[in-house]
């Protein structure tokens, strides 16, 4: 058995019991290491571990793979959810590559996803329409980024930006704004968290235009907003539609 497992933002109290129980049961657990050292010890007491660092993900995958093979009950830890920019997929892949798919029994166990602690800790910026890009060109064309940036703009969503800011790609968001300015107001609300639910967390909102990009890195996810995104005492709140139709 192998199962992508969801940890969440970080803080345990968003370890979801399924997830919680997909750990406890494992004989095996798998993950970065800044994402196993989420998870309390205790749970890890008895476990094999089997952890790797940035750029490991493939490794770990067939390791994760070769365990679950074996009948050991493995599971891969991912933070947020294991199915959005995570290792579910990479899972699939390994064991589709290496013929397992039939043989492996295979599960994923969903997860808060960043964008969605982001956005309960911003107010209510994802209420209607929203894009999630990642700006890493690691695995994507930068040029397909931007198509995505420009897509996404033109049609009004509210979008969630991943992976925003590395030292190696430190331009990208600055050039990500840019494309969505060209279609935003100026003033457009953008919410910015810094380690969602975990120690040195850090929230703010501010107009598109006054963003400062080297207060952003890869801990932290965007929200900007849409035309009708607007800021209400601190918070982003990104109408419904209710007021056209109700009397509030």
């Amino acid at each position: 058995m192998l199962k992508a497992v969801s940890l969440g933002p970080g803080d345990v109290s968003l370890l979801t019991p399924a997830a919680r129980q997909a750990i406890e049961e494992a004989s095996v657990v798998a993950g970065y290491k800044a994402y196993i050292e989420l998870i309390p010890a205790e749970m890890l007491e008895g476990k094999t571990v089997v952890s790797t660092g940035m750029m490991g993900e493939v490794d770990r995958a067939q390791q994760a793979v070769e365990h679950a093979r074996a009948g050991c009950k493995t599971v891969m830890v991912c933070s947020g959810d294991a199915g959005i920019y995570a290792m579910a997929g990479l899972l699939m892949e390994v064991l589709e590559s290496e013929g397992l798919l039939e043989d492996v029994p295979f599960e994923v166990i969903p997860g808060v996803a960043a964008f969605n602690a982001a956005s309960a800790l911003l107010g209510a910026p994802l209420m209607h329409d929203f894009a999630s890009i990642s700006l890493s060109d690691l695995l994507t064309p930068w040029e397909r980024i931007e198509k995505r940036l420009h897509a996404a703009a033109d049609a009004d969503f509210v979008i969630a930006i991943y992976n925003p800011r590395s030292r190696k790609r430190s331009d990208h968001l600055r050039e990500a704004l840019d494309i969505i300015g060209r279609y935003r107001d100026p003033d457009t609300p953008v919410g910015m968290v810094h380690k969602a639910y975990r120690p040195g967390q850090q929230v703010e909102a501010v107009p598109l235009e006054t963003v400062d990009v080297e207060k952003v890195d890869m801990q932290t996810v965007l929200i900007v907003g849409n035309s009708a995104t607007r800021l209400v005492n601190g918070r982003m709140l990104t109408p419904r539609g209710y007021h056209r139709k109700y009397a509030l």
